[in-house]
């Protein structure tokens, strides 16, 4: 029949030209975006889903999550919208087949070829984790090899980004994945964190070495009971001669406590890298299989795979994507299933079939009784397991203690808490006055029982809150400074202080120094210069103008000069300064000097005609000296100098006196 689809332009941008693949849960198409001219791959959402919350979500999740990292083995998401009533999300498209038609059609890989396969898909995982994701699907079918040998890891739609380190992803009591690669505490706890992805990339390592996953079984249930309760087999197991230190490495990445593991892809990779070095195994080229691909091998690759049954002739089982939980039904005809996790339900395969039932017919040999009966004894066996955990769980089994966890370490607190099957709601940080950093300070709730799976919320120590004035503020503007201390939790106080190499208005320094640890609202003085500090004005009186100058600009002084008169000081000589000997005055503030033409000088008072003694009063007390000439009389009758003549202070006047 005919796509309705096919031949529809989303946004008015991407037309649908072909589709490559059906799934579950959405079918991928070929496309073109018209505005950059580009074939693009546009992965749109079954139309039954485009109403659920939760499916959009983890639509949404997927685009958000492949947008945020940009690594050449991850296939990247460039665009994300609904229109016309579907969901789509538009994606590098890529030429070649998936790691699983790989395995297909070669049965398995050499060590080198897994080698060469694994190493950019852990390179692209550690891309996630670092960025703070984790893929939760890593499987066969999401590992993408392109026809030039390219390997990139798709479908980041149960992705979820980590809070913080050591912090696990969780699904709303819901467990969402591919059983064949989901870890114990996925299965156990719906929990999952980088080092789940380890474990998934390391059952994809086995299944590359030996053909097939390392756990099989008629359910999905019966294949997580597998993953909780053994431990991998080696591959050695399956496929002798394969070295004990890849054994070990599969061993190592797939254990069933997660603290035990690589801490995430890097460290995995780290690993493969040691063993290539120890056994000095040579890079190949990542295996295409081209030459064994046919017309459906080659398509583009990015694309929900077909639901296959196990029963299918030449075609090995190929379970897809599961839902596990209490509120979810039974799947039909799709690669995703939904199947109860946690209580019995309708057996169905790992593709979500419903197996035929077998009915006795006369005749039946011996032999095929017998199998059948030991398969009946299993599945009662199983089913009484299975009752008898969720009976404990339901009884004494789910509650667990709270460990006591203030004043240990971040990283121990975890690993205590997930020992105790409670999950770590990591990490509130905080400033402590009497905690070292990284140590709990508090923990909510702080001890007693909780339900397992409980979220234990944790408070961290950041340490002391310190403060720190940056030395390169002394010498700026006060302004400046202020500004840059009201980011800081300190209480200034500024001082004016004189300073005779700072800019008046600048800082001049801070007590404490800058450098030093300050508390929050710890007071901070801050001192800010007047310039340079007032100068005593030297005494230059009875020098000369030349010495006098010299030594006042010595002291940054500007110097004025003027001229008087001194019956005290020789004439050439300073004989007074402005401001006086001995005052303060402001640096670079000007100093006046008087220099000394001579003694004062007087008008000659007229004194003819007066008595002896009134002229000799008049003329002493104009500053003259007085010689008398008497002749006979009580009168002046001459004087000389005369009268208003400019004489020196001092100068002696001469007065005849007769009679009148």
């Amino acid at each position: 029949m005919t796509d309705p689809v096919v031949g529809l332009v989303l946004e008015g941008r991407y037309v649908l030209e072909e589709r490559l693949a059906r799934g579950g849960m959405a079918t991928v198409y070929a496309a073109t975006d018209l505005r950059l001219h580009r074939p693009v791959a546009v992965k749109v959402m079954a139309e039954h889903l485009a109403h659920d919350p939760t499916f959009v979500g983890r639509f949404t999740r997927e685009a958000h999550a492949a947008a945020m990292l940009s690594h050449p083995h991850v296939v990247s998401v460039s665009d994300q919208g609904s229109d016309q009533g579907l969901v789509f999300l538009v994606m590098e498209l890529v030429r070649g087949r998936t790691l699983r038609d790989l395995l297909q059609a070669r049965g398995r890989l050499t060590v080198a070829e897994a080698f060469a396969v694994l190493e950019p898909v852990l390179s692209g995982l550690t891309a996630a984790h670092r960025a703070g994701i984790v893929h939760r699907d890593i499987k066969p079918e999401n590992v993408l090899i392109g026809t030039d040998g390219g390997v990139k890891v798709a479908d980041f739609g149960l992705a979820r980004a980590l809070t913080g380190t050591g912090q696990t992803s969780h699904t709303g009591g819901v467990l969402i994945g591919t059983v064949a690669y989901l870890s114990p505490e996925q299965l156990e706890r719906g929990r999952a964190d980088a080092r789940s992805d380890v474990y998934a990339a390391g059952i994809v390592l086995f299944e590359m070495l030996t053909g097939h996953p390392p756990y099989g079984g008629d359910t999905p249930l019966a294949v997580a009971y597998q993953h909780v309760h053994h431990d991998m087999p080696p591959p050695s197991d399956e496929v002798p001669g394969t070295p004990w230190q890849v054994d070990e490495l599969v061993t190592r990445a797939t254990r069933r406590d997660p603290a035990v593991r690589p801490l995430d892809a890097g460290a995995f990779l780290a690993d493969l890298e040691d063993v290539r070095r120890e056994l000095g195994i040579e890079r190949v080229p990542v295996p295409t299989g081209r030459s064994t691909a046919g017309p459906d091998t080659l398509r583009p690759t990015n694309r929900p795979p077909r639901a296959r049954h196990p029963s299918d002739p030449g075609r090995p089982s190929d379970p897809g994507t599961e839902v596990l939980g209490s509120g979810t039904r039974p799947g039909r005809g799709g690669r995703t299933s939904m199947l109860p996790g946690t209580v019995p339900g309708p057996t169905t395969d790992v593709a979500g079939r419903h197996p035929g039932v077998e009915r006795t017919r006369p005749g039946v040999p011996q032999h095929v009784r017998r199998r059948r009966a030991r398969l009946a004894v299993a599945v009662v066996l199983l089913l009484a397991v299975t009752i008898g955990a969720i009976g404990w769980w339901m009884g004494s089994g789910r509650w667990t203690t709270v460990p006591q966890l203030v004043g240990r370490d971040q990283a121990t607190a975890i690993d205590l808490l997930q020992q105790a099957g409670l999950d770590p709601d990591c990490c509130t940080e905080q400033f402590d006055e009497d905690v070292a950093e990284g140590v709990v300070v508090s923990a909510d709730p702080d001890g007693g029982e909780a339900i397992r799976g409980t979220d234990v919320r944790l408070v961290v120590s950041k340490g002391p809150e310190r403060f720190e004035v940056d030395p390169a503020l002394v010498g700026r503007p006060l302004e400046e400074v202020r500004q840059a201390l009201a980011h800081i939790p300190v209480v200034p106080t500024e001082v004016q202080d004189y300073d005779d190499d700072v800019p008046t208005g600048s800082v001049t320094g801070f007590d404490p120094e800058p450098g030093t640890e300050l508390k929050r609202d710890q007071p901070l003085t801050v001192f800010v210069s007047r310039g340079h500090a007032p100068v005593g004005v030297p005494a230059v009186v009875g020098l000369s103008p030349e010495e006098a100058t010299a030594n006042l600009q010595a002291l940054g002084f500007t110097v004025s000069r003027a001229e008087g008169r001194s019956a005290d000081v020789d004439s050439g000589k300073v004989m007074a300064v402005t401001p006086a000997a001995g005052q303060q005055a402001p640096y670079r503030s000007t100093v006046t000097i008087q220099v000394s033409v001579g003694r004062p000088q007087v008008t000659v008072p007229d004194v003819v005609g007066k008595g002896e003694d009134e002229a000799r009063a008049a003329l002493e007390a104009a500053g003259l000296h007085v010689t008398v000439s008497q002749f006979f009389g009580d009168r002046v009758f001459r004087q000389s100098p005369g009268a208003g003549e400019v004489v020196d202070v001092g100068t002696e006047v001469t007065i005849l006196v007769t009679f009148g």
